[in-house]
């Protein structure tokens, strides 16, 4: 017997919590099996079993906080997970048999006057037989099937959304290969019991049923992101004087060159939208306002002004909002962008990204209008001095310089800066630099 501990789950994390379990106590598992899912501040992964085995006491359960190095369950080489199953197998033998035994019992009891008459001295054998039905570990033989079956194939982006709407894996026949279960089983299911919910009149919350002094309620540990959220938010608040410039872009002339071009997009397999441009637009106007394109060190008395431009992607997931770092992004072309952006969403949506790939943004731009909305007053992401948020663009009249009225492609803007650093002049002229890139299309092209 001998104790897994926590491995090393990457450059400065010390730990997690604990999402799933994903085996029980007496489970064999093979190398490389996951046992369990750890959340830490960004990511959610799953711990593999170091070499086959079985599975003795397990350590921790859902909702613990753990630390590297900490032990999380006694792990049986090879040996020890055959004997273990060896002396398990004669349980579940009687368990089997008493499925037969309950149908001879119903059985008995409607030939009972036959029984009876051909023979009175097997009645008191007749009382007996329910007494090993009672002893039987056939109900608990039944709670042990789903910690088995915790272990059906599942990435962990899809078990916390079967958690969140209370869908079981195990009632579900997976129809991704190999039988794993996808996000749209996961919602399938939860739309079958749309019927169920509606009758019971309860919103669909996740933790554990309670009340207050005024009804129903549920609570729910907060997860490690989104507790990491939080703290980062109310830093942000806390030390940062946040100004919000609102502004709108003209992006009718940006939207007929989109959809000139996105055919030729699609024809390589990429989707074209309005965000590479913006993410271009941004990229080439800090190059001219490195004030935004830089951070403050309060306790040096110093301002750090970056040499590279990477610009950070709120993208909204199912575990909170993520912000990817999308590097050099003023040397790439739209093309480019569009391929690596397209890349990085689909790694945060699965759950397939490190650390790393979160860190070293220099701003950020925060996507409103793919949900709706149009202005917001977007939070500061430290060490960055400034962010922007984008609304849903919309169809307005517009006076043009000739008096005329006309229709236009407006998108809102919304930029907050760090008013310790950039001035309202500074901010300013940022932001007529990004609409000048988005009403002037061809600026985005050519790189000017």
């Amino acid at each position: 017997m001998a104790e897994f501990t926590l491995p090393d789950l990457g450059e400065n994390i010390e730990g997690g919590d604990v999402v799933n379990i994903l085996v029980s106590e007496g489970e064999s598992v093979s190398a490389d099996q996951p046992l369990l899912e750890i959340e830490t501040d960004k990511a959610m992964v799953e711990v593999p079993s170091p070499s086959a085995g079985t599975v003795g006491k397990i350590m921790v359960k859902a909702g613990d906080t753990v630390k590297v190095g900490q032990a999380i369950l006694e792990l049986n080489d090879s040996d020890g997970g055959d004997s273990n199953d060896s002396q398990e197998a004669p349980a579940e033998e009687p368990a089997q048999e008493e499925a037969p035994a309950e149908e001879e019992v119903a059985e008995e009891t409607a030939q009972a006057p036959a029984q009876e008459a051909s023979a009175e001295e097997e009645a008191p054998k007749a009382e007996e037989k329910p007494a090993p039905r009672k002893a039987a570990p056939a109900p608990a033989q039944r709670k042990v099937a789903p910690k088995s079956a915790a272990g059906v194939p599942a990435g962990p982006a899809t078990r916390r959304l079967a958690r969140e709407l209370g869908v079981s894996l195990n009632n579900i026949a997976g129809s991704g290969e190999g039988g794993r279960v996808t996000r749209e089983d996961i919602i399938a299911a939860a739309r079958s019991m749309a019927p169920v919910i509606e009758r019971k009149k309860a919103m669909d919350t996740p933790g554990e049923a309670s009340n207050d002094s005024f009804g129903p309620i549920t609570r729910d540990k907060m997860a490690k992101i989104r507790q990491t959220i939080a703290k980062t938010m109310v830093t942000s608040k806390t030390t940062i004087p946040h100004v919000t410039n609102f502004d709108d872009a003209d992006v009718t002339d940006l939207e007929a060159m989109r959809q000139d071009s996105k055919d030729d997009f699609t024809a390589q397999g990429l989707k074209l939208t309005t965000m590479p441009f913006l993410i271009k637009a941004c990229a080439m106007s800090l190059r001219k306002n490195p004030s935004i394109n830089a951070s403050v060190d309060m306790e040096a008395g110093e301002v750090i002004y970056k040499q590279y431009i990477n610009i950070g992607i709120a993208v909204d997931t199912d575990r909170g909002l993520v912000v990817p770092s999308l590097r050099n992004a003023d040397t790439m072309s739209i093309a480019e962008i569009t391929e690596e952006m397209t890349t990085i969403i689909e790694n945060i949506r699965s759950n397939k990204f490190g650390i790393e790939d979160l860190r070293g943004s220099t701003f950020t731009i925060s996507n409103l209008g793919a949900i709706g909305g149009t202005y917001s007053t977007p939070v500061i992401n430290p060490p960055e001095v400034a962010i922007l948020l984008v609304g849903r663009s919309r169809m307005m009249p517009i006076v043009t310089k000739d008096g005329n009225i006309v229709p236009r492609l407006m998108m809102p803007l919304s930029l907050s800066y760090d008013h310790r650093l950039v001035d309202g002049g500074a901010a300013a002229r940022y932001l007529n630099d990004i609409k000048s890139c988005l009403e002037n299309p061809g600026k985005l092209l050519m790189g000017l």
